[in-house]
């Protein structure tokens, strides 16, 4: 016979890692961790689509180079019925007249191959599966800025909504997120870039998801760095803020931020002095000088 005890001890224990379970995912924010990946991985399968439609329109319109992608895949998608869209279609999926009129130019005159019906109903049927992702995209970037704004209303104040959630879904947790030092802010998304500078010794990472603010990603590269550390001081108050106290202190930390991204882009840029590189050890770092055998 079983011990009854046992068995009531058992039942305990699995009710309390359910009521753990439970209350450890009660938060949104593992619901905006997943909606900023599902983004980041539709955005690379929109990108891709985007370059392949771009190939497969070139076989029949080759003189016609289109750089939107919500404008070729509306172009795309009349070629349904296997003729070339009429000017109407072409005005309504460019939404310039004199552009348009462009592009059904020189759509008449092409050397491009002609297509059958099957060829027209692949391509047009492709066309709205990426207008299909694009409206995907934009539901998804909707939540994220909604989300955002509850969870980390200073960090996005400071940033923008997808930099916020993608910081948060790098850290694992608010939690987590709120405790990192302003260091470890700055380097999220550089961590292969970091393990090799530790294991080869090649250069360290100065910035990691903070380089896609355009404040870093368009300075000039000697003070990229300073600017992404710049940031991260200010994040890591902001999400102290946002995590434990939850006030709104953004307005006098994006105030103080911008002053010292003036002052650095203000300052002389010193040319550093290139170090010869010690001659590498295997995967175990460099050699030191040491002192000849006797």
């Amino acid at each position: 016979m079983p011990d009854k005890n046992f068995d009531k001890l058992r039942e305990k224990m699995l009710s309390e890692a359910r009521e753990g379970i439970k209350s450890s995912y009660s938060s949104e924010e593992y619901s905006l961790i997943q909606a900023i990946n599902a983004y980041m991985e539709t955005s690379k399968s929109y990108n891709l689509g985007f370059e392949r439609l771009s190939e497969w329109y070139g076989i029949y319109f080759p003189e016609v180079r289109i750089s939107n992608p919500k404008t070729l895949a509306s172009l795309s998608a009349e070629l349904g019925n296997g003729q070339k869209p009429t000017l109407e279609a072409v005005e309504k999926a460019v939404n310039d007249a004199e552009a348009a009129r462009k592009i059904y130019d020189k759509m008449n005159g092409s050397m491009g191959r002609g297509m059958n019906g099957e060829e027209a109903k692949a391509i047009a049927r492709f066309a709205e599966l990426n207008n299909q992702i694009a409206l995907l995209m934009d539901e998804l970037d909707g939540y994220i800025k909604a989300a955002a704004g509850r969870l980390l209303p200073n960090t996005t104040y400071l940033t923008d909504h997808k930099t916020a959630a993608e910081l948060l879904s790098r850290a694992g947790s608010m939690e987590r997120l709120a405790t990192m030092p302003a260091g470890t802010i700055q380097l999220l998304g550089a961590e292969k870039a970091l393990f090799k500078h530790i294991k080869f010794g090649s250069r360290p990472p100065k910035y990691g998801i903070l380089f896609k603010l355009p404040e870093v990603g368009t300075a000039q590269r000697e003070i990229r760095g300073k600017i992404a550390r710049a940031y991260a001081t200010k994040i890591c108050i902001a999400l102290k803020a946002d995590y434990f106290s939850k006030n709104f202190i953004a307005e006098k930390l994006k105030s103080d931020l911008e002053l010292g991204i003036k002052r650095i882009k203000e300052k002389p840029i010193v040319p550093k002095k290139e170090q010869p590189q010690e001659r590498r050890l295997g995967g175990h770092g460099f050699r030191r000088n040491r002192r000849p055998r006797r």
